[in-house]
């Protein structure tokens, strides 16, 4: 059972009703999946998107999110394109239409395309030079306010994904977060933080919600685990959740979960296996059902994204959490009938 502080923050969440009355039930937890694609994201605008939408329905989801592209330069700036608020272009419109049709809610996951830029990843993003840092804000902050003004209708909205080397300028997260509350005043926020540096992000309290790219390692070797040893990693880890969300006086939601089909999945759930194999696809469905598991029974975390399925032929497999082998797990812990 829910706290009721929590089930608030669930209500805020799912758009229902809250209940007054502390021992009620709590609403449905957030159960979202990722829709990923393979280009910029012309997919999510597709006539192959409402085929991934249904996939997330029939596992038992009620959100999605998709994570729209700016991409960065070594000197700050950045490259986007073009979001008219009179005509929104099709790629958000469309999947926000058609999550809704289908009673999915959906979150708008923006993220910084660092590939050939000289970063090796969005946490590695930060500038020493002023020049490019102000740059930086400044650009960063018209592509997130750009992107939620042709984003009105959705469910939610995270103002960055995995910036932490950024984040210690306060006053310039906290003016832009100000600036998309105005823009989506009924909205609720976050931010996506890394598994290992949400404590370093000093403006959650003014969001609703900590987010956080839960890749946490579950064991500290690279033996195959037991079950036992990965319900005790997700144990330690939301001993130490629950704590930071009750000081925060804010619930977690996980922008992201996921495991690839990789033998080091439990030790190192951040990389991906370019060569699956069958140890490394047992171990992924152990992974993934140990987490769904823990995170169902946990109060302070709010639920989660699955990272991830795709709009249209995945190339390979690279994360694909809603393989057909992989969807009964997920079915079963998330209580979709086996007729969806």
């Amino acid at each position: 059972m829910r706290s009721l502080t929590f089930v608030l923050w669930i209500c805020l969440l799912l758009g229902t009703p809250a209940s007054a009355t502390p021992g009620e039930e709590a609403p449905e937890a957030v159960r979202g999946v990722t829709i990923s694609c393979q280009t910029w994201g012309r997919e999510w605008g597709s006539a192959e998107m409402p085929g991934a939408l249904d996939r997330t329905k029939k596992v038992g989801g009620n959100w999605v999110a998709i994570h729209p592209y700016a991409r960065i330069s070594k000197d700050g700036s950045l490259r986007y394109r073009n979001l008219d608020p009179l005509r929104p272009p099709g790629w958000i419109a469309r999947p926000i239409a058609w999550a809704h049709e289908r009673g999915l809610r959906i979150l708008i996951k923006p993220h910084l395309a660092y590939w050939g830029s000289g970063f090796s990843w969005r946490g590695e993003i930060r500038f020493e030079d002023p020049t490019a840092r102000a740059r930086f804000h400044r650009e960063y902050a018209a592509w997130i306010l750009a992107l939620a003004k042709v984003s009105r209708g959705a469910d939610s909205y995270c103002v960055g994904t995995e910036l932490e080397g950024t984040t210690s300028a306060d006053a310039e997260w906290r003016s832009l977060i100000k600036a998309v509350r105005t823009t989506l005043p009924k909205v609720p926020l976050t931010y996506a933080a890394n598994w290992d540096r949400y404590q370093d992000v000093g403006f959650w309290d003014a969001l609703d919600v900590i987010g956080i790219q839960a890749y946490f390692p579950l064991v500290d070797h690279e033996n195959v685990p037991t079950d036992a040893e990965l319900s005790a990693g997700w144990k330690r880890i939301l001993t130490g959740l629950r704590a930071y969300a009750k000081k925060s006086d804010r619930p977690i939601v996980f922008t992201e979960l996921g495991y690839d089909s990789n033998p080091l999945a439990a030790s190192k759930p951040w990389k991906g296996s370019r060569r699956p194999s069958e140890a490394g696809r047992e171990l992924q469905r152990r992974c993934l059902r140990a987490a769904l598991e823990a995170v169902e029974a946990e109060p302070s975390v709010v639920g989660l994204f699955l990272w991830k399925d795709f709009a249209g032929s995945a190339r390979g497999e690279d994360f694909n959490v809603l393989r057909p082998e992989l969807r009964p797990v997920i079915r079963k812990i998330w209580g979709a009938s086996q007729d969806r």
